[in-house]
């Protein structure tokens, strides 16, 4: 499962609803830059790190060797699920994954502020340090959290190194050795009990013919290969990177689910063609409560972008939809889709790969009738207003692929189920292969 827009598109819902068929769901890439909100019944649950089927019992959650992982927040997190009353238990750490460092987050802050107009919009939470140290294999893994020695004789190689950056480049004080080592052994000593080889684990679950959801963080446009570069998070959210930051072939991947929302969201820099700055995109940021989980950032609005949708489905190799926050458009009298741009006079229906020509993208809309009518409590394609069902139908026929999910507000409930992802047959529903509009119910 992964984000078909620029991230923040509901997955963490999704994930949810997914992984009451799941017995195992895997986070294979990023870091605390995602965060993921579940509502269940009253309750909210904010998720950076940890997969959102953790609130099932009975599901084993893997945070695998793609992502990287800042111990302080992780263990915040547990404490915040141990207070709500939810087990950590079926948690599994990859031994193998990057950990992310004091400096690593001092980093990210003051190179931001050093790029001044040319920042990218980071979360400032050190997730490209950590990358880059990963690459200049000068990272700290959880093997070496988990071994004193070893981690401080490594520190003590490693933080000279940073300080003269954050001393001589940033102007920052230097960080002192004793500290960093006091305390990331404390968290060590916390989630060493969830520390195991978590390839090896997938491997043995595959074998054992179990479901599994491979949960992908941020989105397809913020890809660090395929996205709107340098605009983008560093690594790879595309379903590609699945089986890298997991360590599975690519050959035990029967489906590949893409949410995305009504509508378009971006936060953070960089082009976006169909970005409202009117009383409308305040609208979609008002009622969708367009507001980041990590950075609580109020993120950028705009019409749903058909042409990022169907470059989603050629980077991921899509097989449905999940579309969330539907709901949001129940008060619009008309609904606006891009169907193409236009650069310098010409249209063009592809992205293009160069971001400053992307820049240059102005939209070609088509006009959809709005249903002026609430859908929340919606739970069948037949209870939707005639409208929404056809919007539905003409984002599946612009896409090129089915609508499998409908997301109708942030509580489990409010969700029409058109087919299971995982156990349902593949159907061509709310799709069938033209650009036709259809009246409600007809296929």
């Amino acid at each position: 499962m992964v984000g078909a827009q620029w991230g923040d598109e509901g997955k963490g819902k999704i994930t949810d609803l997914l992984s009451r068929s799941a017995d195992v769901v895997v986070r294979y890439q990023g870091g605390v830059n995602a965060g993921h909100t579940v509502v269940v019944n009253d309750t909210t649950f904010k998720l950076h790190l940890i997969p959102s089927g953790i609130l099932y019992p009975e599901t084993k959650c893997l945070i695998a060797s793609g992502t990287v992982i800042d111990p302080k927040v992780l263990v915040q997190e547990l404490d915040n699920l141990q207070a709500l009353g939810i087990p950590a238990d079926n948690l599994r750490i990859s031994q193998t994954a990057h950990v992310t460092m004091p400096y690593h987050r001092l980093i990210d802050l003051a190179e931001e502020e050093r790029k001044g107009e040319n920042k990218i919009g980071t979360t400032g939470r050190g997730i490209g340090p950590t990358y880059a140290d990963k690459s200049d294999r000068t990272g700290f893994r959880v093997l070496d959290l988990m071994c004193p020695d070893r981690f401080r004789a490594k520190l003590d190689w490693v933080l000279p190194l940073k300080n003269v950056l954050l001393e001589k480049l940033y102007g920052l004080e230097a960080l002192d050795a004793e500290a960093i080592q006091a305390e990331y052994m404390l968290y060590a000593e916390r989630l060493g009990q969830y520390v195991v080889d978590t390839a090896l684990f997938i491997d043995q679950a595959v074998r054992s013919r179990k479901n599994i959801l491979f949960e992908g963080a941020q989105g397809t446009l913020l890809d660090l290969d395929h996205g709107t570069y340098p605009y983008v998070t560093s690594s790879n959210p595309i379903s590609g990177g699945a089986c890298v930051g997991s360590g599975v072939g690519p050959t035990i991947i029967d489906r590949v689910i893409g949410v995305t929302k009504a509508y378009t969201t971006r936060v953070g820099e960089g082009p976006f063609p169909t970005e409202l700055k009117d009383e409308v995109g305040q609208h979609l940021g008002d009622v969708g409560a367009e507001f980041g989980t990590t950075t609580g950032r109020a993120r950028r609005c705009g019409w749903f972008d058909a042409v990022i949708g169907r470059y989603a489905v050629r980077i991921n190799g899509l097989d449905c939809l999940a579309i969330t926050k539907l709901d949001v458009l129940d008060e619009l009298d008309e609904i606006k889709v891009c169907v193409a741009y236009k650069i310098d006079g010409q249209k063009v229906t592809e992205i293009p790969l160069d971001v400053h020509l992307f820049g240059r993208c102005e939209p070609i809309y088509e006009t959809l009738p709005g249903w002026k009518t609430f859908t929340s409590d919606c739970r069948t394609v037949e209870e939707l207003p005639k409208a929404a069902y056809n919007y539905l139908k003409f984002l599946a026929a612009q896409t090129g692929i089915p609508v499998a999910i409908v997301s109708l507000g942030a509580a489990r409930g409010q969700t029409i189920i058109v087919e299971d992802p995982i156990h349902g047959p593949k159907r061509g529903l709310l799709y069938d292969g033209d650009l036709a509009v259809h009246p409600l119910g007809a296929e």
